[in-house]
């Protein structure tokens, strides 16, 4: 209500500038106010395998019974499927955004490859070097049924085989709107890959890259989107460059697992290690919740009275918590980004919590889940950002409409600048600090990466408990891929990952203070978050000022936020900037491996690697560190320049212009003065 009420007076008053003289300072102001819009959304990530209760968990924490199908026990998530409110209207609505053309186009061609594979290599006695075969097959079989085995790629291409969805062919996002959470289920049954349905002819979830479903109504998803992730990204590149973007964009994760094999979940654990470089330095992820679900399920208890099962639910809650909590303490690489505050372990039953047998609503856990979403969405506080700005450029439009520019202003000018360039020293010294420190950590890196570089290799293209035929497909589906093999289950193998790992640990613990997930203290050691340019001190000294400097105030809360937004998606360019390097200068090696055929494919492989590596690892180690250490050195000047540029700006456009053009706003400063009290009186309370 009060966000709708600041913006009508921020649009009459955007109406009144236009309706005046076009000056440097209209321009300037009706910048401001369409600036005041952001739309930022805090991601919360879900993770967990097919048949642990995920999807039953997102509908109950949401409050709809039947919004997302539950999968096949055999069925793996492939499409990532994102929940957020509708703010719009009323209707449960489903946009579909597809992989393009040529993708799949490509993923056809690899039937012929495949193919090539099984002639070249007599023995195949491993599951794990045919699933990229089998997951293609499931895919061809899902669209086209049979019919795939007698056509060609060229011909099935046809677009009769896509007439229900041309926005595939014209790389346009399809929509459905349905009245009901129901009926949207059950048309977004195909192109997601979860539920069953006989009657369905032609699934078409292997051609979908997101489904992001839009829930009318619902106070946790205002600025919160829940995303259904698949467990380690995806082989189709498209999907996989989704997956890792949106991984990095999560400031929470919730691990999904049955409650009677939580802690020994080989599978959950191994998730949470394989995306802990998205999760830590290479995203912003501040909170880690492992969800025990199913936890009213009791196997082994007969007709039980209420209490009898609401102690036995209680107690296993206890000692899965425990159990849960040892485990996680265990994994020293997720305790190099994130600490015990950080993580947090939840007993929930979705069942008992949309239709209550043996358990409170609080027992069910799901209520806590509610409330920490309520917390994060309100946190975005957006409207207090919105209303906060509005009477910082309201206080500046009155303030230049009083017309008291006098001497005193200039003076005001010069203690401000003066204050600004004090703290632009402050900021520059501390950056000098962080960045002498990184150019220690990462030489030394350098030098331990060369010489562990001969034991990478051996490991890498000679590992233990592989057949021969396992080795010569995962190192065939390396070179095909860039450096990346994915299996259908299990962990990812990256030999990019693995060349940069000691690169990686000489600048990890450096890198997580310099930009922390958690905490109060913000990036570069903290010097951004405590940027002022003391306008509350200076407005007793200089009254005429006061509303001037009132906006002044809020620009720079302004910019502070818009300075740690720039920091937080640089960071992570910047720590995966490593692997980048190193996967560029190996793309030769790839490629040049890629192309062997026939008998000794799988020694001419190794040998290809090996000299490469060999021959380039003084010049790739040291190349990775400058292209870092390049981008940090980028950032920081990015940084100190935008927060020199833009307060400069305002402090010249709100003290030193004399501008006849402006209008009266004091009714309107007065009633978002109002309005800002009621905020925060409300906030209080």
């Amino acid at each position: 209500m009060i966000m709708n009420d600041v913006k009508n007076i921020m649009t009459h008053v955007h109406a009144k500038l236009q309706n005046q003289e076009t000056t440097d300072l209209n321009e300037f102001l009706m910048t401001k106010i369409r600036d005041l819009e952001t739309d930022k959304r805090e991601l919360v990530g879900v993770f967990g395998k097919t048949g642990a209760g995920k999807t039953s968990l997102i509908n109950a924490v949401i409050g709809v019974k039947k919004l997302l199908p539950s999968g096949d026990v055999d069925a793996c998530t492939s499409v990532m499927i994102k929940v957020e409110a509708n703010g719009l209207n009323s209707n449960y609505e489903a946009e579909i955004e597809f992989i393009n053309k040529e993708e799949w186009e490509d993923e056809l061609g690899t039937v012929d490859r495949f193919l090539e594979d099984d002639e070249e290599q007599e023995n195949h006695d491993d599951d794990e070097e045919n699933d990229g075969y089998h997951d293609l097959i499931e895919k061809l079989t899902a669209i086209y049924g049979e019919e795939w085995k007698q056509k060609s790629s060229q011909q099935l291409m046809d677009n009769r085989y896509f007439r229900e969805i041309p926005e595939f062919l014209q790389s346009t996002k399809k929509i459905l709107t349905c009245e009901s959470a129901i009926e949207l289920s059950a048309k977004m049954l195909k192109y997601t890959k979860q539920g069953e349905d006989k009657d369905i002819k032609r699934w078409y979830w292997p051609l979908v890259k997101c489904v992001t479903v839009k829930v009318p109504q619902n106070h946790f998803l205002q600025h919160v989107t829940l995303v259904d992730l698949p467990g380690n990204g995806d082989r189709n590149k498209s999907r996989d460059s989704m997956w890792k973007k949106v991984v990095g964009n999560c400031s929470t994760v919730w691990i999904v697992s049955e409650i009677n094999r939580a802690a020994s979940d080989r599978e959950s654990w191994e998730i949470l290690k394989s995306a802990s470089n998205f999760l830590g330095n290479g995203g912003e992820c501040r909170y880690i919740h492992f969800i025990c679900t199913k936890s009213d399920v009791l196997g082994d208890l007969h007709d039980p009275s209420p209490a009898d099962a609401q102690a036995k639910i209680l107690n296993r809650n206890l000692r899965a918590k425990e159990a849960v909590g040892k485990e996680f303490n265990k994994l020293n690489k997720i305790k190099k980004y994130f600490s015990n505050e950080c993580f947090k372990v939840f007993t929930v039953s979705s069942a008992e919590f949309l239709k209550p047998k043996n358990l409170k609503p609080e027992d069910t856990e799901i209520p806590e889940l509610q409330d920490f979403l309520q917390n994060l969405n309100d946190s975005h506080s957006v409207t207090l950002n919105y209303v906060s700005g509005a009477q910082g450029i309201l206080s500046l439009i009155q303030g230049a409409s009083l017309k008291k520019v006098a001497n005193c202003y200039k003076v005001v000018c010069d203690d401000l600048e003066t204050n600004l360039n004090c703290q632009l020293d402050g900021i520059r010294d501390e950056m000098r600090e962080i960045y002498s420190t990184f150019v220690k950590c990462l030489d030394e890196g350098v030098e331990t990466s060369k010489s562990s570089c001969k034991n990478t290799l051996k490991f890498f293209l000679y590992p233990t408990r592989k057949s021969g035929s396992a080795q010569y497909y995962i190192l065939k589906s390396v070179v095909k891929n860039g450096g990346i093999h994915k299996p259908k289950k299990g962990k990812e193998i990256n030999f990019n990952m693995k060349l940069t790992s000691f690169l990686n640990k000489s600048i990890d613990e450096e890198f997580r203070k310099t930009f922390p997930n958690e905490g109060n203290c913000g990036p570069f050691n903290g010097v951004i978050n405590k940027f002022s340019l003391d306008t509350e001190k200076l407005k007793p000294k200089y009254t005429d000022a006061g509303l001037q400097l009132t906006f002044l105030k809020t620009e720079e809360e302004k910019i502070k936020t818009k300075l740690n937004k720039i920091i937080r998606d640089n960071k992570k360019v910047i720590y995966m900037s490593l692997t980048k390097t190193v996967e560029e200068i190996m793309k030769e090696c790839y490629e040049k491996a890629a192309e062997f055929r026939g008998k000794n494919t799988l020694q001419n492989i190794r040998e290809t690697i090996h000299v490469y590596v060999h021959n380039f690892q003084n010049s790739m180690f040291e190349k990775a560190k400058n292209v870092m250490l390049d981008l940090l050195l980028k950032l920081m000047a990015d940084i100190l320049g935008l927060l020199e540029k833009d307060m400069m700006e305002s402090i010249e456009l709100s003290l030193k212009t004399e501008d006849c053009t402006i209008p009266d706003v004091s009714t309107e400063l007065g009633m978002v003065q109002k309005l800002w009290e009621e905020l925060n009186s409300g906030m209080d309370t």
